[in-house]
Parts: structure tokens; C-alpha cells; sequence
């Protein structure tokens, strides 16, 4: 055997170990984000409903009915977090002005796009957004139910 297929022979075992360490690392790194991925799903599904804020209203903004949600304490306990991303939410909350001073509000399960609660109240006697996030909180502590 001359030197030169000696090198050669080298290069190619060296080659061909740095080729089984790199797919090595990748499929364990592909195994890992599965893993993570399973877990952030399930610890998601089983602690926190994201819901999303969708108002159609000129006068009272989603960011107010937010506000008012997060100063609930029971939206929390009822394991509920608001998202900014609608294709990340599991609950969509739509409020629309009606007529006047009445607005109409909707909540809809995006999984099963069920309607699941809606009402219409008054802008008369309080903030609109404080009596949206109330009777939102009401509506789901009645079928938040496992």
C-alpha cells in the first residue's frame, strides 16, 4: 500500500465517523424536542385554557376586557390565560356592538367551534368590559367541567 491510499483510507474512516456522530446527535436532538414538545402539550391541556379576546366594537377594545379578565381572580383559578394569538387560543371571547348602548357577546370552543355561552347586556349601570369578563367567568365556571 502506498501513502497515498493510506491518507485516503483515513479521510474516508474519519469522514465516515463524522457522519454517524452528526446523525447520532440529530436523532437524539429529534427525540428530545418530541419529548418536549409531548410534555409542553400536556402540561398545557391539563393546567391553563388559553382564551382569546376578539372585539368587534368601536368602544370598547379587547385589551379593556382583558384587563378586566386578568383582574378576576376566579379566570385564573378556573386555569385560564389570555393569548394574543388566535390560532393558539382554545376559547375565542367575540363581543359586538348591538344597538345603542346593548352589546352582544359570544364564547366559542375553537376545537369544536361550539358555541358554548353568549348574552347580551347593557353599557348602562357599569363598564361594559367589567360586565363582559363577569358573565364570561360565569358562563365557564359552568362548563369548565372535566
Amino acid at each position: 500500500m502506498d501513502i497515498k491510499m493510506v491518507i485516503d483510507l483515513r479521510i474516508l474512516v474519519l469522514a465516515l465517523l463524522t457522519a454517524g456522530s452528526i446523525l447520532l446527535f440529530a436523532e437524539k436532538a429529534a427525540a428530545q424536542n418530541v419529548a418536549a414538545n409531548e410534555t409542553y402539550s400536556r402540561a398545557r391541556t391539563t393546567t391553563f385554557r388559553r382564551v382569546f379576546v376578539r372585539s368587534k366594537s368601536l368602544l370598547v377594545r379587547g385589551a379593556v376586557v382583558e384587563e378586566k379578565l386578568l383582574k378576576n381572580t376566579e379566570f385564573r383559578q378556573l386555569g385560564l390565560s389570555i393569548t394574543r394569538d388566535a390560532s393558539d387560543a382554545d376559547i375565542i371571547l367575540e363581543l359586538r356592538h348591538d344597538l345603542l348602548t346593548m352589546y352582544v357577546f359570544t364564547v366559542v370552543e375553537v376545537k369544536t367551534q361550539t358555541v358554548i355561552a353568549g348574552g347580551k347586556l347593557s353599557s348602562l349601570g357599569g363598564t361594559v368590559a367589567d360586565k363582559v369578563a363577569k358573565r364570561f367567568v360565569k358562563a365557564i365556571s359552568g362548563t369548565n367541567q372535566p
